[in-house]
């Protein structure tokens, strides 16, 4: 009998180089007994030993990429028997190179289930944990959320939080890991409690009332939604402790909203875009809103149609506090006018809040927005757009274009053709950012760039018309 010590109850190149030193030699999958650290293995087993590693010159075992991947998540669940069925998988894999291939297989559908579990709990940890705002010793902010998860998921999803809130100082607290992120390096530390996180911070009320504005009675479905939310992390979050009263009051109000449904169309909307405006008005989630005027919010109708999504406020629009008023503004809206499209029918806002600049004399020059100012300013572009609704979205250049995919973009691969937008619905549309032709330097080039702007911009709004 052999017994494998993992270091880490997540360690997948620890499972996978003692799985392959052991099928090496040929070892029985009951011959195997697995064990995390200290935790007690078989007692008639020899002594427990380190993870093998694959001596120099072992055949590498060919195993499908398929396998891989899902030895990856299964790894992370809290299953005590993941390690030995994953070995047992890898044995099998030998005389029946298709065995991942075979959903209907057992084992193979047991390992489906929980990796299915796990892939469930990631997803659940990035939609429910909340950050609370806390101020440190040298007067910085930090920001902490307690999480307490199913399986072994935090390491995992980590590089999530990294590049979703690259700008922010936070950390994540959890029973078995904490995740410490200074904005440059990632750093791990012991397991916590409760009661060293914070219990919430004054942004609460703000988010509550947001809430509180865009739910919507006539969709309740409480099996559903308990499905998706489990009680289990309603503690956590501050909305939940909305949620019984408004579901107490959820009949009444369906009842008084098909009743006024004439007067108040779109009034939920506007109340909740009003509280995001805010909400956004006092936002820090990135170090451009110290130099900055103020936050630049968008603007338009909350039931628009057609959304277009710049880079960030120039100059002149930080200074206004409204998007779109600068030269490239004046621009946007002739070449509006000349596509046949009412800039009152249409939502204009920037992928970026806040005035990004460096300051030359007197003058503050336009300095490009980076990933982790995109990524930061994301939450709000996916909230104005879960709100608005638009049929159609148009990304205004590069950087709003990555905002609105997640993704590095070519304009010029991507510009004038439609894209589906799975997130937040509706159809997806590039091109340029007017402040481009500003830049031009060749008339011609510049009126034939500026007619084939109009005709995105015309194309866009056929689009939403059929």
């Amino acid at each position: 009998m052999r017994v494998v010590t993992l270091p880490q109850p997540d360690d997948f190149d620890a499972w996978r180089d003692a799985a392959r030193a052991l099928a090496a030699d040929s070892v029985p999958a009951e011959d195997v007994v697995w064990q995390v650290g200290d935790a007690p293995g078989d007692l008639f087993a020899a002594a427990a030993a380190p993870a093998p590693a694959a001596a120099a010159g072992t055949p590498a075992l060919s195993v499908p990429r398929a396998f891989i991947d899902l030895a990856r998540t299964v790894v992370l669940a809290r299953d005590p028997e993941r390690f030995a069925l994953l070995y047992t998988a890898l044995t099998r894999l030998r005389r029946e190179p298709k065995l991942v291939e075979d959903h209907a297989d057992p084992l193979v559908r047991r390992l489906e289930r929980i990796a299915k579990d796990v892939r469930r709990d990631i997803h659940k940890m990035r939609a429910f944990l909340r950050f609370r705002e806390v101020e440190e010793a040298d007067g910085a902010s930090r920001y902490v959320a307690w999480f307490e998860p199913d399986h072994h998921i935090v390491r995992a999803n980590a590089a999530f939080f990294v590049n979703r809130f690259a700008s922010m100082r936070w950390s994540i607290l959890t029973p078995e890991v904490a995740l410490h992120w200074d904005g440059k390096a990632l750093s791990e530390g012991p397991g916590a409690v409760k009661a060293e996180a914070p219990d919430g911070d004054p942004t609460e009320e703000v988010w509550k009332t947001y809430y509180a504005s865009i739910f919507n009675p006539a969709r309740v479905k409480i099996g559903a939604m308990l499905k998706e939310m489990p009680r289990k992390y309603w503690k956590n979050m501050p909305e939940t402790a909305l949620v019984p009263q408004l579901i107490a009051g959820a009949q009444a109000r369906e009842s008084g909203m098909i009743a006024k449904a004439r007067d108040t169309v779109g009034g939920n909307s506007r109340i909740a875009w009003e509280a995001l405006r805010d909400e956004a008005a006092g936002c820090t989630r990135c170090p451009l809103y110290r130099p900055a005027t103020q936050t630049v919010f968008g603007e338009g109708p909350v039931d628009a149609p057609l959304m277009f999504v710049g880079e960030q406020p120039g100059d002149q629009e930080d200074l206004a506090g409204h998007p779109f008023v600068g030269p490239a503004g004046q621009l946007f809206d002739r070449a509006l006018a000349a596509a046949g499209v009412d800039r009152g029918k249409v939502y204009v806002t920037n992928a970026v809040k806040h005035f990004k600049f460096e300051q030359r004399g007197k003058r503050r020059i336009h300095a490009k927005p980076d990933t982790g100012e995109i990524e930061a300013c994301r939450w709000w572009i996916d909230q104005e757009r879960m709100l608005v609704k638009p049929r159609v979205t148009v990304a205004l250049g590069a950087t709003a274009a990555r905002s609105l995919l997640g993704r590095a973009v070519t304009i010029g691969r991507e510009r004038s053709r439609a894209i589906d937008l799975p997130d937040a619905g509706g159809t997806g549309w590039i091109t340029v950012h007017p402040s481009y032709l500003l830049r031009l330097p060749d008339e011609a080039a510049k009126a034939a760039e500026y007619a084939r702007f109009v005709e995105d911009l015309r194309a866009a709004w056929g689009l939403v018309a059929g």
